[in-house]
């Protein structure tokens, strides 16, 4: 066994479970050419991200349902909503995704309103 891999074997060992999953999404994510860290991401920026969706809720008002989403890419997160929405195909806790769209500051979170999105394959598929 190597040095390099005896060190990563222990750090997972001893790291929680949140801090392994954000290093191998960092990985997975310096991978894909174009995509911008989220943790690089302010407001106003138009921007593509790739990352795994950590939650998914419905908010079924009656003016406007909206589906909501949390995307974590290993540095850092940020929200999807999609507007007028009451369920999206795919959009589900653990799917990875590809996101395009200008983020806003909507209550001092990073937030893209009705992003272009594609899904991506699931580790190990």
């Amino acid at each position: 066994m190597t040095a390099m891999s005896l060190r990563t074997l222990v750090r997972s060992a001893l790291a929680s479970t949140d801090t392994v999953a954000a290093d191998e999404e960092r990985h997975a994510t310096a991978a894909v050419s174009g995509c911008t860290p989220l943790v690089d991401v302010r407001h106003r920026d138009r921007v593509a991200a790739t990352g795994v969706l950590r939650s998914v809720v419905l908010h079924p008002r009656q003016e406007v349902p909206t589906v909501e989403a949390e995307l974590f890419d290993g540095s850092g997160s940020i929200d999807l909503v999609w507007m007028g929405r009451r369920q999206i195909a795919g959009i589900q806790p653990g799917r990875r995704l590809r996101v395009e769209g200008m983020v806003a500051d909507r209550d001092g979170r990073r937030t893209m309103f009705n992003p272009r999105y594609e899904l991506r394959a699931r580790a190990g598929e």
